[in-house]
């Protein structure tokens, strides 16, 4: 598609209506394929520690760990709860036991960096009238085969908020997503109706403020995409994953962008920087 013009007004529409859009081939099939090498070397060049760090949706509330808070900053690397067994080993290879790596890829590497400032993510920006816009996190997602963990019901503003709320997510396919093995859902509309709670770092470590809500899985409905399509995301749309239980996997990469033009960051984010993001334009 011509994503170097930007949207164009049935896309802002349909964006607008559904809380997502799928941008079909927006990348190409050497974007993803060097992507996927690159955290290939990345993943090569990581030893695993005696401590490892794992990720999961299901209980944010209880990550307290410096590894995580230092994170914001760095290429790090976290594990699928289901990965260990009894005796706190690998059942298999680091390559089919990492949950995801994050928060700092298109700052601390080239590749993803280059691939995240790239035209095609301005362009897009821009026709979301955003301002001065930083890429405030990213994240390489595994959705390991058998034991690619859940992703609950959430909203990305609740853990990336500003005032306004200014959070879109960016997420693309770096394989075919379906759901079989763990592919994006979402509550079309849902984004409308605001905040339902947020994720807040204190002097205790990370918490929501309030329980989560319940929701009906028929209003649910699939985002299959295939490898190279961009999932765009509203802040405060209601999406999860699930489990995925194929012999597949679903690599993904994610980007969270927020404006830094008229709008606070919230202090009690979790994510808190030493140096300033720099905006893409």
């Amino acid at each position: 598609m011509g994503i170097l013009g930007g949207l164009n007004p049935n896309q802002l529409q349909l964006f607008e209506s559904n809380g997502y859009l799928v941008l079909d081939s927006f990348a190409s099939p050497d974007e993803v394929a060097s992507l996927r090498s690159r955290m290939d070397d990345l993943l090569d060049q990581f030893e695993c520690s005696s401590k490892a760090s794992i990720f999961s949706t299901k209980n944010q509330q209880h990550t307290t760990d410096g590894y995580f808070f230092e994170s914001a900053e760095n290429i790090s690397f976290f594990f699928e709860e289901k990965a260990f067994d009894d005796d706190g080993m690998l059942k298999q290879s680091k390559q089919l036991s990492i949950n995801k790596v994050g928060h700092a890829l298109h700052e601390k590497d080239q590749v993803f960096k280059s691939f995240s400032i790239s035209e095609k993510f301005t362009s897009l920006l821009k026709s979301l009238n955003y301002r001065r816009p930083v890429v405030i996190q990213s994240m390489y997602i595994f959705k390991q085969p058998g034991i690619g963990g859940e992703v609950v019901p959430h909203q990305d503003n609740s853990f990336l908020t500003t005032d306004p709320p200014t959070c879109t997510g960016l997420w693309l396919a770096l394989e075919d997503a379906t759901v079989i093995n763990g592919c994006l859902w979402a509550i079309p509309g849902s984004h409308r109706n605001g905040l339902v709670r947020k994720f807040i770092r204190d002097a205790t470590g990370v918490r929501f403020d309030k329980p989560s809500p319940s929701y009906d899985e028929k209003d649910f409905v699939p985002i299959e995409v295939t490898a190279g399509s961009l999932v765009l995301i509203h802040g405060d749309l209601i999406h999860q994953s699930l489990e995925n239980k194929s012999s597949s996997s679903r690599h993904a990469y994610s980007l969270h962008v927020v404006d830094t033009d008229g709008c606070r960051w919230s202090e009690d984010n979790w994510i808190r920087r030493n140096v300033d993001r720099e905006p893409l334009y």
